[in-house]
């Protein structure tokens, strides 16, 4: 080939080159996401919510190489932040890290015109924790099945308390109460932090919260663990039974859960990249050991079974509240 025609073939396969590559970063930086990603969490600054929802968010950045800014949007028992994400415009941009309660506030809310099955685009269950149901040391019961017998014993005598009224923790004994047909006296509290210095008293004779908060206070002596609100036993605690076979209450479950959403309507190629970016995240073992660490379950990401999930506990908890005749101010 003469020298000319291959330095001209040199020039334009190196044009052709450049070309490529410039087309190619174009594709890149219009791709998204193109900017930072508003993450909302109901709950304040600290709370497991609000942990969880840090943690995804920073590696959701790393994967998508785009920043993930959190909000805490707290009030109503997390419906602020899920309404707030519901009205967003539907680009992908504004997401939700909601915590089950999500799945009551059709129920304990019924003038709202926000319903989440059909406000709210699942992108991927994150992670589940069991609850586990405690007693203090005081009280002469071993396991659920005593708890039952001294209730019926001693109608309406038994204190009892899970979180605020209308969490997952508190519906979880109404629909114990139910099951086993037993009269309790409920004591509403402003949180966890509110009712333990009564529980650890002795003032508040049994409770129920995530199986991390109250593992140590179990291993303690302080409290007394009876079961566990989750299908099969946890690892934290393996020698407590699940309430299921205690209590002969066939498929019962409670679970604490923590699932990300994005308003309705947003584009599936947008959902899909949210969702392998996720999905990359919980099979991460620095992930999966951290949510370990905090008493929670991980899961795959996936948005089949986030729907699924909230589809199953909507049903559940707005029949126990409709039936107990829960109400909140």
């Amino acid at each position: 080939m003469p020298m000319f025609h291959r330095r001209a073939a040199i020039r334009c396969m190196a044009a052709l080159a450049a070309t490529l590559a410039l087309g190619g970063a174009h594709a890149q930086s219009s791709g998204f996401p193109e900017r930072p990603i508003r993450l909302l969490v109901g709950t304040p600054a600290g709370g497991t919510t609000d942990v969880v929802a840090r943690l995804i968010a920073n590696k959701m950045g790393e994967q998508l190489h785009q920043s993930f800014v959190v909000e805490n949007h707290s009030g109503a028992s997390g419906l602020i932040a899920a309404e707030d994400v519901a009205k967003s415009p539907a680009d992908g941009y504004t997401m939700l890290m909601a915590p089950s309660q999500l799945s009551t506030y059709r129920a304990l809310y019924p003038h709202t015109r926000f319903d989440p099955q059909k406000d709210l685009a699942p992108v991927g269950l994150v992670a589940t924790s069991p609850y586990v149901m405690v007693v203090h040391p005081s009280l002469p019961v071993n396991d659920l099945p005593g708890l039952l017998a001294y209730a019926k014993a001693h109608p309406n005598e038994l204190s009892y308390a899970g979180s605020t009224p209308g969490s997952a923790q508190h519906l979880s004994w109404e629909l114990i109460k139910r099951n086993a047909g037993v009269q309790m006296q409920y004591i509403p509290y402003k949180g966890t932090s509110a009712l333990m210095p009564d529980l650890l008293a002795g003032r508040l004779k049994a409770g129920i919260d995530n199986v991390a908060i109250l593992t140590p206070y179990i291993k303690s002596g302080q409290l007394r663990g009876i079961a566990v609100t989750s299908p099969e036993k946890t690892a934290l605690l393996p020698d407590l039974p699940t309430v299921a076979a205690s209590a002969n209450m066939p498929g019962f479950q409670a679970l604490g859960w923590f699932g990300l959403f994005t308003p309705k309507g947003v584009a599936p190629e947008k959902l899909a990249t949210l969702n392998d970016a996720l999905r990359k995240v919980m099979a991460s073992k620095e992930v999966q050991d951290t949510l370990t660490g905090i008493g929670a379950e991980t899961r795959s990401g996936s948005a089949q079974e986030l729907q699924t999930l909230l589809a199953h506990e909507t049903t559940v908890w707005s029949k126990v509240i409709k039936d107990s005749g829960i109400t909140i101010n």
